[in-house]
């Protein structure tokens, strides 16, 4: 079957319901305001608004089947944004949309939903139910779906696809490192200030802010510098301050995190360092390591900026493909690196002159290549490539050919050899069609 609701229809609710967020926004940024700044609450009530007026067109492209049960355990963070893209718009095309929020973010997530069901029609809050409870007892209800949603730790996500079984397709977005490239062509002052932008975003504290960044050795010394100078004028406060870049972080794991990560690393500080472990704070800091270290970092969470010199771009690529980074590619920012003209690096998808946020849309797929960060598992197959709900509903009964979009066995832990993947995403998959 179609849509349930004509496109007319879904245009109808769909503007009302942005006008609504509109009108509502400044409650929505005082929700947010208990897990993000005012800056990244106010970004993502915009691109809540957007989505949602964006669903028509999202709809009519990918025509999606009508679905029974879209089962979605929430991320953390981003709980508005997620909310929309993983609940109202389903909604347009399923029976009913139950979301299970993150332990860590309940309380904003139960909020937003009181919220929603206040504000938007019956004929479209109704579909979708809030279910604060156990992982087990979503599990139990997801086996039953037509698509379940996790978003999460890679690691986490296989095990809760090994539990519900087979029969739903398992959308599993992930996190990667999403490095910056700042090449020997780059203009500095504005890559300099687009990486200070995206890794400052609600503190640092985002799937989508770059854990690296790889300085060609022309331009590394300027970059630094360019990036502590604007950081000199961060402000550091409370979450619910308009005025505030930087705040506590939420999580103690990602203050504990960042305190190893600058600890391991104190020699090569250049900037910050200091983390307050009882209020949360972690300085913005600078850390600079030597020319073409093979570093692999975890995913701070924090502002922490960690750059690598590098002397040529192989450097990159071979960064790129090691297995560690093959698995968990998602995003790469080049600025000014001739030596890279590519739309795929490694698994990762490549930002022309622009960040990930610059380019993230909640209307077209999200994700890269790297089966940590965008991958589908279904009936004891797995495939890579950038996701959207709406897509993956449209293909949800088409025959997959398994010779050439199936990278593994469900479940496994790792992708298979780096040449084969590369092969792979040569063919530039998409996910199953």
């Amino acid at each position: 079957m179609r849509l349930t609701m004509s496109p007319d229809l879904v245009t109808t609710i769909s503007l009302d319901a942005a006008q609504t967020l509109a009108a509502d926004r400044n409650r929505l940024i005082s929700l947010l305001t208990s897990i993000a700044t005012v800056d990244a609450a106010t970004d993502e009530v915009h691109r809540s608004i957007s989505a949602l007026a964006g669903a028509r067109w999202e709809l009519c492209v990918h025509a999606p089947q009508q679905l029974g049960t879209v089962a979605t355990f929430l991320p953390s963070n981003n709980v508005l944004y997620s909310y929309v893209l993983y609940g109202l718009i389903p909604a347009f095309y399923s029976e009913q949309v139950v979301l299970r929020p993150s332990a860590r973010s309940s309380a904003a997530t139960e909020a937003i939903h009181r919220e929603m069901s206040d504000l938007l029609p019956e004929s479209l809050s109704d579909r979708v139910t809030l279910l604060p409870t156990t992982q087990q007892r979503l599990i139990d209800l997801a086996r039953d779906a037509d698509i379940v949603v996790f978003t999460g730790q890679y690691e986490n996500g296989l095990s809760v696809a090994d539990r519900i079984g087979g029969r739903p397709r398992m959308l599993l977005f992930g996190s990667g490192p999403n490095p910056v490239v700042v090449g020997p062509a780059a203009e500095l002052v504005g890559a300099a200030r687009d990486i200070l932008r995206a890794r400052l975003y609600n503190s640092g504290q985002d799937c989508l802010c770059p854990d690296l960044i790889f300085a060609h050795v022309s331009v590394a010394e300027r970059l630094v510098r360019e990036i502590a100078n604007g950081l000199a004028g961060t402000r550091v406060g409370e979450r619910d301050d308009p005025r505030t870049t930087v705040a506590p972080l939420v999580y103690p794991d990602a203050v504990e995190t960042a305190a190893a990560f600058l600890h391991e690393h104190r020699h090569n500080i250049r900037h910050g360092g200091a983390v307050e472990t009882g209020s949360g704070v972690v300085e913005p800091s600078v850390v600079v390591f030597d020319e073409d270290a093979e570093l692999h970092p975890p995913e701070l969470f924090s502002p922490v900026f960690a750059i690598v010199p590098y002397s040529d771009a192989q450097v990159i690529t071979r960064w790129a493909a090691d297995r560690r980074e093959y698995q968990r590619g998602m995003y790469l920012s080049n600025y000014g690196e001739p030596a890279l003209p590519h739309d795929v690096v490694g698994s990762a998808v490549v930002c022309h002159s622009a960040t990930a946020f610059d380019i993230e849309n909640g209307n077209r797929p999200f994700g890269g290549h790297g089966v940590a960060a965008s991958s589908v598992h279904y009936d004891g197959q797995v495939w890579t490539g950038p996701l959207l709900l709406s897509e993956q509903a449209a293909r949800l009964n088409r025959p997959a050919d398994i010779r050439e979009r199936a990278i593994g066995a469900l479940g496994a832990p790792a992708p298979p050899a780096v040449e084969n993947l590369q092969a792979a995403t040569a063919r530039r998959m998409r996910g199953p069609r």
